[in-house]
């Protein structure tokens, strides 16, 4: 595993999104394994890992927080846990939930505290606003944020799906480390941000970045999910398959190349696209750890990534997921 910079923080090269363990992937993994998974992944040297105050299930909706509270408690010291506050599920509706947005002052405390309980820690090392919330103005979250900084709760702060406008009236109010945004070979919609980022020394932490497993190159054509339980039924590069061939030709042929694996690929292009990118793919299976974590040794000649690159822009694609809808109550 590499390392590198995420504003002012030191993660490593790929990090780990734990969502999946216990949200919109089917019924939540067997907490035993999943412990067993997250020792494995320190000890392949992730150090960066990160989940929500939402990531769970109707019946149990902060079950990735105290997964991770319990199995990261050893390594507390060694690692970078990041964490998210400021949004609800509609569980009365299908998959994938639509999003309730809330975050006044005080339901960000309460968030906090509860955080912190189940993660079984006294400080959040990277706390993000889960989605913005049209009914707070972003420099009431950041003032909220500043304080629990001051009071030592929280460490560094990111936003989640934010624009240009939105990093900068945070960050003039209280320095904002990293955004975490859907990133892919197949969802480039924020490369617009790469310039204030820079500007401002803002890291980029790019979720879903192999396209919710499409990018992996593992998932046949016509496999079916249940609609209940997995956000892939409702996937659009899932149903388009074939819309996509090109694109999985380009990374199948250089990962026989670079005697890797497609997923590999994709990975290897995002850290080489920005040396502040850190993605965070998620998994439940020791084989995909290692083999995500492997990712970061994967070098790109300026050749191939340029090659890459420039043919992503040209080669059709479907849609990609680009998430689950905001509402209101």
């Amino acid at each position: 595993m590499k390392y590198r910079k995420l504003g002012n923080l030191d993660v490593s090269a790929i990090g780990l999104g734990c969502m999946g363990m216990s949200h919109a992937y089917g019924p939540a993994a067997d907490e035993r394994e999943m412990t067993e998974l997250l020792s494995r992944a320190v000890a392949m040297g992730y150090t960066f890992f990160d989940t929500a105050e939402v990531y769970g299930s109707s019946d149990d909706p902060h079950h990735n927080e105290r997964l991770l509270g319990a199995a990261l408690r050893p390594y507390r010291n060694q690692i970078v846990l990041a964490t998210k506050f400021g949004l609800s599920f509609d569980t009365t509706k299908p998959v994938p939930y639509p999003l309730i947005p809330d975050s006044r002052p005080e339901t960000i405390r309460r968030s906090v505290e509860g955080s912190l309980r189940r993660l079984k820690t006294d400080r959040i090392d990277l706390y993000y606003q889960h989605r913005l919330d049209p009914d707070v103005p972003v420099e009431d979250v950041a003032g909220t944020i500043a304080d629990l900084i001051l009071e030592g709760k929280v460490l560094h702060w990111g936003l989640s799906e934010a624009s240009v406008d939105m990093i900068r009236r945070a960050h003039s109010v209280c320095p904002l480390t990293a955004i975490e945004n859907r990133y892919s070979m197949m969802a480039r919609w924020h490369e617009s941000l790469f310039p204030v980022l820079e500007e401002l020394n803002i890291g980029f932490v790019a979720f879903s970045p192999l396209a919710n497993g499409f990018l992996t190159d593992t998932v046949a054509k016509g496999t079916k999910f249940d609609a209940t339980t997995d956000y892939r039924a409702a996937m659009p590069q899932f149903r388009d398959y074939d819309a996509n061939a090109e694109l999985l030709a380009l990374i199948r042929r250089f990962a026989e190349e670079k005697d890797a694996t497609p997923a590999q690929v994709s990975l290897a292009w995002m850290l080489r696209k920005r040396p502040y990118i850190v993605p965070i793919p998620g998994t439940r299976k020791e084989s995909r750890l290692r083999e995500n974590a492997q990712a970061s040794e994967v070098m790109l000649t300026d050749e191939e990534f340029a090659e890459i690159d420039t043919t992503l822009r040209c080669i059709p694609m479907s849609e990609v997921f680009g998430g689950s809808k905001i509402t209101k109550q």
